[in-house]
């Protein structure tokens, strides 16, 4: 059963909402940030991604501080208030490509602890510490976990209805997006929104693995009712966009280019491709570019028993490549990795590689969402950057207080 509820969200007023919401201060360029926090009092950067260079220290307690100061600050002078009563929150985010509708609501942490909502990705306890930490000293969230469920016809025609009102919020990004807020306050609206969720038996993390987790660390820490919810974006499933995310190599670990191939060759099926693109598309196939060249690698030995992530080209590729012949034993801390997401052109990964910024590509299929929720189901998980998963909602569109000092 879906446990989720209402809250009081804090956000800004209709005529600022396209000022103060942002997208993750770590998609920004510094001089991006720089220009931001000088030119627009109302971003929520000044908050999130405060200007320490006048402090004294450099501490995380400290820095959490002037993050705290800053929202306070917000809400004082009347940027940022608190709704006066409890609702859930329809957002949607159009491009010219994808529409994507769902609720923004707290969600229970109790039924993360029981396995009700379920994990694809192992998460880090350093960072799961450092981002429960930052909770509990700033007592604010403002970057809801993505979830994601069966559909279901009753929210979906709830939605297909409410939204033909006037929205709270309207307004167009300059990455072309537009994004729309209403506010579900109505007592009998929301009875029917918590009711509909209670048909479903299991959600699924799309996106905020460590959010959540550092959520439940959190719960664990504090006894009071809204530290044992934590905000999410429940959205059916049929509307994700899932890209993969591409690897790039710096070195091959002291091997020339011929001996890295002879040693894939050992353990893969490798056919050089006349294409000057070449997008995989077998069953578990990889697609590599090296030396001006594309190739495609297929597992000599794949097991023929059930489901398992093994089989899956993430762990294809940290199995039989990174770490027996990279030797790269950690892809979230190693320096010889970097990720690059599906919607990075593979003209610019060739461009990259053909100047050699790196050595080697790999390009990975995008996972199915079918095979993302066996893998949950099975209590499996997959190495890091195996998915990413559209949406990305802004920071500060709605904030879920954890301290009742707000």
């Amino acid at each position: 059963m879906a446990n989720i509820r209402p809250f009081r969200a804090i956000r800004t007023s209709r005529d600022k909402a396209s000022l103060l919401a942002t997208r993750s201060y770590l998609t920004y360029s510094k001089k991006t940030i720089d220009e931001k926090l000088k030119n627009n009092p109302y971003t929520f950067l000044h908050i999130i991604k405060p200007s320490v260079k006048n402090e004294k220290t450099n501490l995380k307690v400290d820095k959490y501080k002037i993050i705290k100061n800053k929202f306070t600050f917000f809400l004082k002078s009347g940027i940022l208030k608190k709704d006066k009563i409890r609702g859930y929150y329809i957002y949607q985010k159009h491009d010219n490509q994808n529409k994507f509708t769902g609720i923004i609501a707290a969600t229970s942490i109790e039924e993360y602890l029981n396995n009700n909502i379920k994990k694809h990705e192992k998460t880090l306890d350093k960072r799961e510490k450092m981002f429960s930490e930052y909770l509990d000293q700033v007592g604010f969230n403002a970057d809801p976990v993505l979830l994601t469920h069966k559909p279901i016809k009753e929210i979906n025609k709830f939605i297909s209805k409410f939204i033909k009102k006037r929205s709270e919020y309207e307004f167009t990004t300059t990455d072309k997006c537009l994004h729309k807020l209403w506010i579900v306050n109505k007592k009998n609206d929301i009875e029917l929104i918590t009711k509909y969720y209670k048909k479903i038996k299991n959600l699924y993390i799309a996106d905020g693995h460590h959010r959540c987790a550092s959520s439940a660390l959190l719960s664990k820490k504090r006894n009071c009712l809204k530290s044992k919810y934590f905000m999410s974006y429940l959205i059916d499933e049929n509307q994700l966009k899932i890209l993969s995310f591409n690897r790039m190599i710096k070195n091959l670990n002291g091997y020339t280019s011929k001996e890295f191939l002879e040693k894939l060759k050992k353990r893969f099926k490798v056919v050089n491709i006349q294409d000057k693109i070449y997008i995989p598309n077998k069953k578990n196939e990889i697609s590599m570019y090296i030396n001006k060249k594309w190739y495609s690698l297929i597992l000599k030995k794949q097991k023929n028993s059930k489901f398992s992530s093994d089989e899956l080209g993430p762990s294809i590729l940290s199995n039989n490549i990174f770490e027996p012949i990279l030797n790269i034993k950690n892809e979230r801390t190693s320096k010889n990795i970097a990720f690059y997401q599906g919607g990075i052109s593979l003209s610019k990964i060739i461009e990259e590689v053909n100047n050699n910024i790196y050595d080697v590509a790999f390009i990975l299929q995008p996972l199915s969402i079918d095979a993302i929720k066996k893998i949950s189901d099975n209590n499996e998980t997959l190495p890091p950057k195996s998915t990413y998963i559209e949406p990305k909602l802004r920071s500060g569109l709605t904030i879920y207080p954890i301290n009742n000092e707000y």
